[in-house]
Order: C-alpha cells, then sequence, then structure tokens
C-alpha cells in the first residue's frame, strides 16, 4: 500500500484516505456516513487511515465537491400540519439564498436512517432531522461529513445543532390550566411508541412525547391522583376511538390533554359525536396547528412556534456552512392559548 501523505500544508482529502485505506472513496464516503454494507474490516481499514491522515470529513467533503445549493428535511410524516409549519419558517428563511429544500419523509415502517443517508447520498450541504429515533453517535458520524441539525430531541452534542421546545413548561402549563378549572379526572392521550427502546436509548436526551407524559405524571401524582395515559398512533382517527372508548368507561375523564393537535382534534370529534361539549370533556392540544385557532374549533392548544424552529434550523445550517463548528443548543420558549375547548369548571 502506497502512503498517500498530503503535502505539508494541504489538508487531507477523501482521495487521500481512499489510497491510504486501498479502497474507493466511495466506500470512504459509506463508512463516514455509517451506511449499509460496510465490513467490520473495510471500516477499521478507513478509520485506521483517516486517524493517520487527521482528515476531517466535515471540511474535505464539502470543499471536494463543491456546494450543491441544497438542504435534506427528514420528517416522520407527510399530512401533520405542524410539520408543514417547521417546513414552512425554514423555507421562509432561506427565501432570499440560493439554496432550496429537498423534503424526505419516513415511510409508516422506516427508520430515522433510511431517510437521513438518502439524503447524505444526494449530497446535500446540509441536513435537518425532525426527532428520527436513530443512534446518537451514528447521527455524529452523519455531522462530521454534513451539517446536521435535529428538531425535537433533548440531546446534547458536540458534532450538531439542536432546537426544541420547552416541553416541560408547556406541559405544565396544561396541567395547571386544567387543575385550575378543577378537573381531577384527567387522561393523557399521546402517541404510541413505535417500536421498542433501541439500545442507546438513554445516551439521547428525551423525546417531546415523553418529556411532556412524564410531567402529567408527576403533576397528577403530587395530587395524590392515578394518572390514565392513553397510547395511540399518530393518526387522529385512532384517537377519536380511543376516546370513545373512555367515555363509555365507568369514569369517564372530565379532561383530555393530547401529546399533540392531530390527537386533539380527533378528541374533539368523539366528544361533540357523544353529544358533549366543552363543558363536560375539556380537551387540550400541543402545537397550536392553524385549525386548532379556527372559531369553529377553538382548540386550547400549547404554541411551540413551529415556523420559527423552522427558520431558526435553516439559520443554523447557513452558519454551519459558513465556517461556525460550535455545537449550538436551542430552546424555543411554549405558551398555552386558552380557547373555548377548555372553559369552565367540569360538571360536578
Amino acid at each position: 500500500m502506497t502512503s498517500a501523505e498530503p503535502k505539508p500544508g494541504r489538508p487531507s482529502t477523501i482521495e487521500d484516505v481512499a489510497r491510504e485505506a486501498g479502497v474507493s472513496r466511495a466506500a470512504v464516503s459509506k463508512v463516514i456516513r455509517n451506511a449499509y454494507g460496510v465490513s467490520d474490516r473495510m471500516r477499521t481499514q478507513v478509520e485506521a487511515a483517516i486517524e493517520r491522515l487527521q482528515y476531517r470529513p466535515r471540511v474535505a467533503a464539502r470543499a471536494m465537491r463543491g456546494a450543491s445549493f441544497t438542504l435534506g428535511f427528514e420528517i416522520p410524516q407527510v399530512g401533520n400540519d405542524f410539520l408543514t409549519m417547521i417546513v414552512d419558517g425554514a423555507t421562509e428563511a432561506l427565501a432570499a439564498t440560493p439554496y432550496q429544500l429537498i423534503i424526505a419523509p419516513l415511510g409508516r415502517d422506516q427508520k430515522g436512517d433510511v431517510a437521513i443517508n438518502s439524503l447524505a447520498d444526494r449530497q446535500v450541504d446540509g441536513i435537518v432531522a425532525i426527532s428520527p429515533r436513530v443512534d446518537p453517535a451514528w447521527l455524529e458520524r452523519i455531522a462530521e461529513g454534513t451539517p446536521v441539525v435535529m428538531i425535537g430531541r433533548h440531546d446534547r452534542s458536540d458534532r450538531y445543532d439542536t432546537i426544541t421546545g420547552d416541553d416541560r413548561s408547556g406541559a405544565e402549563q396544561v396541567m395547571s390550566h386544567l387543575v385550575e378549572l378543577g378537573h381531577r379526572r384527567i387522561t393523557h392521550l399521546t402517541i404510541h411508541p413505535s417500536r421498542p427502546e433501541p439500545p442507546w436509548a438513554g445516551q439521547a436526551g428525551d423525546e417531546p412525547h415523553v418529556i411532556r407524559t412524564t410531567v402529567y405524571r408527576e403533576r397528577m401524582r403530587a395530587l395524590g391522583l392515578e394518572p390514565t395515559v392513553v397510547h395511540t398512533l399518530f393518526d387522529g382517527s385512532e384517537a377519536r376511538t380511543a376516546t370513545h372508548a373512555l367515555l363509555e368507561s365507568p369514569e369517564p375523564p372530565t379532561a383530555v390533554f393530547a401529546g399533540n393537535d392531530t390527537l386533539a382534534i380527533g378528541v374533539l370529534s368523539a366528544v361533540a359525536e357523544a353529544g358533549l361539549g366543552a363543558q363536560d370533556v375539556a380537551v387540550v392540544g400541543y402545537d397550536d396547528i392553524p385549525i386548532a385557532r379556527h372559531p369553529l374549533v377553538s382548540l386550547t392548544s400549547v404554541d411551540q412556534s413551529g415556523v420559527a424552529m423552522g427558520h431558526e434550523a435553516a439559520r443554523l445550517l447557513l452558519e454551519r456552512l459558513e465556517g461556525r463548528t460550535e455545537a449550538v443548543q436551542l430552546e424555543i420558549a411554549t405558551e398555552l392559548r386558552a380557547r373555548r375547548s377548555s372553559t369552565g369548571s367540569p360538571r360536578p
């Protein structure tokens, strides 16, 4: 194997690493991105070459290929209005720049790394990922080659940036609102974990729904009450079905704290179909999507500024592309917007 040590003063390139390791440039890229199909032997060779040459992929890869002027956006699903708000914010932030967004939604049974890998393969200049369940160490390796901003997962990393809402404060505001109205039979309806906890789960920051559920449980127990948590899928129709079952139970809730507005709309549908209203069952959502503010819906919800999240994500990526290397963790303030869906005291 011929030494590929670069000339003094010149940073190592991916070609240098490939020659040093005796593999192709594509193979080096796969190792850096932790892509599927990399053998242990190849990984060892490439990582040893990277170490010997002190290769810095984040800087060198972009210098080699030039800017694509595209930014990748991984979203967990299509049709979610809060995610649309985030994308709208990013689009607004990029309006005066040459950058365009590529949206990569996850399929129902896909893992987050599939969409992120596909964006990296397209050689986007940066990636925004919305709360994917991926190994933080793997995500850090991706961030070595492509700047990454994570939205909605309370991680701490020195390799990628994070943006979160203040989920603890938001959930506290919901519970204070309902308790002050006199509610004690409060049910929390939230999304069901999509798959078993991965082995690295304890290494990553909590996801937003985990924090909201934790606060709900804490507040109920502080009142000497037994928490009732009902899990459902993202689909509001399943939330509607679950709410019908709750309303038919011997002690139906007088209030439902829904983990997001999509679920809350399903809850409102079930309440209306049962011939009930806000005076019977108070409903509070989370995200404050546009339909929540419609006069005919008037859903109490927690505003966590989805448009601002998207705007900040695009701004952070542009800063990375301009040379910033230190990680940033932003937390967006949350505010309860009280509306008709949770007015008045519960009936005796």
